[in-house]
């Protein structure tokens, strides 16, 4: 159906690209194939300077497949990712889907409550991870509370090029750790100690799972999305053709944002591997590293979220580096301001997009062109494949019209099968196989689509989501706290922040904002922690006596905006 009536889209959509072109399913790994056999010599991964082409990017991940077999991991079975962006991330990414096997990302920040939840609820039997006691201390905590059969851990000094791990294990030995329990706990270099000669696994792309996601969804419970391998590659696809100006086997890509997440998953690693571009990983956000690495390695995309843009448009020192390679900048996780994209813009000349997605669709569902107009304010058009329709917020089943507000929907080859295990939810979020996102907002005449407000109270910091039951419910383990709300607010160097208000039990022992932070420390990952924690009398409450957030954030808006305010003249 190419009607553009129903789809207002088609008279916006850019010169070259065809919105109902096929995008036929396939295994994720056939893009590896295409990249080893065409660009085998070509730098697959470039990480803190030591280079891995393709072709040895390829051996390795039969070598770890190979070491995955050996302890039992096969055709459906879950592996578990945590890991920060290095090599080994991708390897072990691709290693386990020559399998068949699903792989669980987990983001390294995770408390060990949470390590152990999400690796319980997805079944997870080998978990790769770092030797960095940071993370892998908490795994060590966590793995008898788990179904883990076997951790693999990987070593941070052997990533690195040779004068930098010299240099890593003379002064950063106090921040490895070394587990003892030989049987539970192997190396990498175990896990690919063999030939490599192992058959691939046959997998149905449109049933196979590929990736067990973890989001919130519209519900803010954290549960496993599930992408199957179509989703992934038609994704992946849809991104590289949205970009028509690429030049396959040319570009760099910089990895900056966690491939733990789905955007840096399908931005960075997958769409690398579909255009045989070099990933120039890093493992985490520092201001003045990524300056360098853009002045001295050239990037030529860079996806990001809005707050490391505003980051890098008020630094003092990026007027004294070179940032002039980038072409392509894709912004997603949070709304862009406009005045960031100018400025960034300005300072660069590189072309910045806004787009829109969720874990459940692989994630990129809209964005603006690339090459083409670019709606500011506006999510951009529907990718490839992908239909966007605007629901009545008390009718799902009724379509509205344009310029209507409601539920945003997407249908597209990019939407996940489910929620893994959990069929009563998945049904909910799905009405005449259209996926129901929880945002409201609208699409234009041309097509292009606007983001207005959010059904759900996730909050979105520096990108990633925050759920706020996850807080309310670690306040509640405290023993003093009777109730507990929490809301995001405006935060100027992460886009929200998360703020909490508690009232305390009468009877039960004082305690200050500074001793619940504290007991909320080893419970939450840096990004849950609030911002304050405010203990008052009394909450708000709805008629039926639920607490009610919206009072609190009316509160919050309207001290923001007196604090703000000028000051009046005395008369």
């Amino acid at each position: 159906m190419t009607d553009e009536g129903a789809m207002p889209w088609l008279k916006s959509y850019p010169e070259g690209i065809d919105w109902g072109a096929p995008l036929p399913p396939e295994p994720v790994n056939a893009a590896l194939d295409r990249a080893e056999a065409r660009y085998g010599k070509r730098p697959a991964i470039d990480f803190m300077g030591k280079i891995c082409t393709y072709g040895l990017l390829g051996h390795l991940v039969r070598r770890a497949a190979k070491g995955l077999a050996a302890l039992g991991i096969g055709k459906g079975d879950r592996v578990g990712l945590l890991l920060p962006n290095t090599p080994y991330h991708v390897v072990c990414f691709h290693a386990a889907l020559e399998l068949g096997a699903v792989v669980v990302n987990f983001n390294p920040l995770y408390s060990e409550d949470e390590l152990v939840r999400q690796a319980n609820d997805a079944g997870v039997r080998v978990m790769v991870t770092l030797d960095l006691a940071m993370i892998l201390d908490k795994m060590v905590a966590a793995a008898p509370r788990t179904r883990v059969e076997r951790v693999v851990v990987c070593s941070m000094a052997a990533a690195l090029p040779p004068s930098m791990a010299v240099m890593f294990r003379l002064f950063k030995r106090g921040e490895v750790a070394h587990p003892t329990d030989a049987a539970r706990f192997s190396s990498f270099k175990q896990l690919i100690d063999n030939d490599g000669r192992i058959a691939r696994a046959v997998v149905d792309p449109l049933e196979d799972a590929a990736v067990l996601q973890y989001t919130g969804g519209t519900t803010g419970v954290p549960k496993g999305a599930v992408l199957t391998h179509a989703n992934l590659a038609a994704n992946r696809r849809q991104v590289a053709q949205w970009c028509p100006s690429i030049e396959p086997g040319a570009e760099r890509v910089l990895g900056v944002l966690p491939l733990f997440h789905v955007f840096a998953m399908t931005v960075v690693m997958n769409l690398a591997v579909e255009i045989g571009a070099t990933m120039i990983l890093l493992p985490r956000f520092k201001l003045e590293q990524v300056l360098g690495v853009i002045h001295k390695k050239r990037p030529t995309l860079m996806p990001v979220v809005p707050t490391i843009l505003n980051a890098l448009n008020n630094s003092e020192a990026t007027a004294r580096h070179d940032l002039t390679s980038l072409k392509y900048c894709i912004s997603g996780g949070a709304p862009l301001p406009i005045e960031v994209l100018h400025r960034f813009q300005a300072i660069t000349g590189c072309h910045v997009v806004e787009g829109y997605g969720l874990s459940e669709t692989a994630p990129v569902a809209t964005c603006n062109p690339t090459d083409g107009r670019v709606r500011e304010g506006s999510i951009g058009l529907p990718l490839q494949g992908t239909r966007i329709e605007v629901r009545a917020l008390d009718d799902p089943g009724r379509v509205l019209g344009v310029g209507e507000r409601g539920q945003i929907t997407v249908r597209g080859p990019q939407v996940m099968r489910g929620y893994w295990n959990r069929p009563e939810e998945t049904a909910a979020v799905f009405d005449d196989g259209a996926l129901l996102t929880g945002d409201v907002g609208y699409v234009d005449a041309d097509g292009y689509a606007f983001l207005v407000d959010r059904l759900k109270d996730v909050i979105l910091v520096n990108g990633y989501n925050v759920y706020p039951r996850t807080i309310e419910e670690a306040l509640y383990e405290h023993p003093s706290v009777a109730e507990a709300t929490v809301i995001g607010l405006p935060d100027a160097e992460r886009g929200e922040a998360p703020k909490a208000f508690v009232v305390l039990k009468e009877d039960a022992a004082p305690v200050d904002e500074a001793g619940l932070m504290a007991f909320l420390r080893p419970k939450l990952s840096p990004l849950e922690r609030p911002r304050a924690i405010e203990v008052r009398d009394s909450l708000p409450k709805t008629m039926i006596g639920k607490l009610s957030k919206k009072e609190l954030v009316a509160e919050e808006r309207d001290r923001r905006a007196r604090a703000t305010a000028p000051a009046t003249e005395a008369a």
